[in-house]
């Protein structure tokens, strides 16, 4: 009887959802924003905590593998960057970036201030691009060290799913990875409602590359980066991946009152001739800019490159706040565009037709057949996956007094299916909710 109970329990989890769950990110934020000078924003505590089913397995030294991993205490590989900010004087700053990849440093692009200036209609802003890109982690390491105020992690994912290795870096030939419905950025328990602080919180998934997933060399797995490796005595077959990496807005329809009368106080409307961002000639006097609405969502207009005086950017510059158009681009544009050059700021919007852009949790709330994918994995592979999380500089919500929220609390997770047993009718099979320990 045991024997049969046993053997329907396991059958049952492994056909459960193939799920891992990044929970209980708490961040103490102490800090101004984007507009004012930055203080510290010290990591009190970050946990990582994963939790998968049959087929998905985790690791952070690409040794040890594991359906349960708490990230944050796990061992991390010889010759790691990962970056936790829990060091005197370290902490969160307000960055921003689209996501862009640098295929030399197998690092995502970040801009953070370079200065800000108030002028009539809100504050100018000039940006640099943050150094993640020139200093090695040792002579010859793969790994480059990361610039300062957002946290970066590697995360190896393996995906036992199907027999096939591919190693075209071709999306199609990968399968659908879905962002979990409980996935939330919270203020903490113990931090301050009412600054909204959580509603400017970005997490970005970017894929360096992969491996086969029968790969015993911990060297090769570790090393991966965002150049393809043909195979050779003692290495293996690496594909590089290196496209964009998804970035996942939470609360992107969550406003708090304060950060709506900060941004009334601030914005002007700007002329459709008024290029000369410090002129009071350029902005409509009197004319307050687009509404924000309390519960509705708004884009960003992320920075995609550096930003000099010469570009005369004003920070709510965008169709959706002062009407200013002239620096800003839609993503879709940006991203089919090979010479990017030219562009300041980016409408992260989502591109439902080409499936790019934020992800939204106005779309990971989407249920059933609809149910937008978040990012894709190949089958029987390793995947090296890097994970920033930052505060967007370009959100609305990221106004002078929404630091003094002080802690925020990130939880979020991956499944393999879309649905759930609410969006099959008449389901009376069992739960899905259960999470296997290793000895399942």
């Amino acid at each position: 009887m045991a024997k049969k109970y046993n053997a329907k329990k396991s059958k049952k989890v492994r056909n459960l959802v193939a799920m891992c769950c990044l929970c209980a990110i708490l961040l103490s934020v102490s800090t101004y924003a984007w507009f004012i000078g930055m203080k510290t924003v010290n990591v009190a505590e970050f946990s990582v905590n994963i939790a998968t089913t049959e087929g998905l397995y985790l690791s952070m030294d690409g040794q040890k593998w594991k359906y349960t991993l708490d990230a944050r205490n796990a061992d991390a590989y010889t010759g790691h960057a990962n970056q936790w900010l829990d060091g005197e004087d370290e902490g969160l700053i307000p960055m921003s970036s689209v996501g862009d990849m640098d295929k030399n440093s197998s690092r995502m692009k970040l801009y953070e201030k370079g200065s800000l200036t108030a002028v009539t209609g809100g504050y100018r802003l000039l940006a640099s691009q943050v150094d993640n890109h020139t200093t090695q982690v040792g002579s010859g390491s793969a790994e480059y060290v990361e610039g300062n105020g957002y946290v970066a992690f590697d995360l190896f994912i393996k995906n036992l799913s199907g027999n096939e290795y591919y190693t075209q870096n071709n999306p199609l030939n990968e399968e659908a990875i879905y962002l979990t419905t409980n996935s939330a950025v919270t203020v903490a328990a113990d931090g301050e409602e009412k600054a909204g602080i959580e509603n400017s919180v970005r997490v970005a998934f970017a894929q360096i590359g992969r491996v086969k997933a029968d790969t015993e060399s911990v060297s090769n797995i570790t090393k991966i980066t965002c150049s393809d490796v043909p195979a050779a005595d003692g290495q293996v077959q690496v594909t590089g991946i290196c496209r964009e990496a998804r970035i996942w807005e939470p609360n992107d329809s969550v406003h708090v009152q304060n950060a709506v009368n900060w941004y009334d106080k601030s914005c002007l409307t700007r002329k459709a001739d008024g290029d000369d961002v410090n002129d009071a000639a350029s902005y409509n006097a009197g004319s307050h800019c687009a509404t924000v609405e309390l519960n509705q969502a708004y884009p960003t207009y992320a920075i995609s490159n550096e930003i000099a005086i010469a570009d005369n950017i004003n920070i709510y510059d965008g169709a959706a706040y002062n009407g200013y158009t002239k620096s800003t681009i839609d993503y879709t544009t940006y991203y089919n565009d090979d010479d990017r050059s030219t562009y300041n700021l980016v409408d992260m919007t989502y591109d439902e037709d080409a499936g790019i852009g934020y992800f939204t949790d106005t779309m990971k709330n989407i249920a059933g057949k609809d149910r937008p994918q978040f990012m894709t994995l190949a089958p029987n592979s390793i995947t090296k996956v890097r994970v920033y999380i930052w505060i967007e500089g370009q959100d609305v919500d990221n106004y002078d007094f929404a630091s003094l929220g002080k802690k925020i609390t990130v939880n979020f997770g991956f499944t393999k299916e879309r649905y759930t047993e609410a969006d099959i009718p008449g389901y009376d099979g069992p739960s899905t909710d259960i999470t296997p320990t290793n000895g399942e």
